[in-house]
């Protein structure tokens, strides 16, 4: 198991949902949050053998901005 981490620039809870079917679709994921408090607004991921690249792909394709943080 590993953690992924990402800078994103959702703000809102509306936001998460309109990712949450495309973050679900990722195979791999165990489980996931985003911390709106944080200043980065924090992607965590935990998954198993997941791509960073496909996380933020999936992302940018619904319109959101996606960055592996290391």
């Amino acid at each position: 198991m590993e953690v992924l981490v990402f800078k994103t620039n959702l703000r809102f809870k509306a936001q998460i949902n309109a990712v949450t079917p495309h973050i679900n679709n990722l195979q791999g994921i165990s489980r996931w949050n985003v911390d709106l408090d944080d200043s980065d607004k924090i992607l965590r991921i935990e998954s198993v053998d997941l791509c960073p690249r496909s996380v933020e792909d999936t992302l940018q394709r619904a319109g959101y901005f996606c960055e592996e943080l290391h």
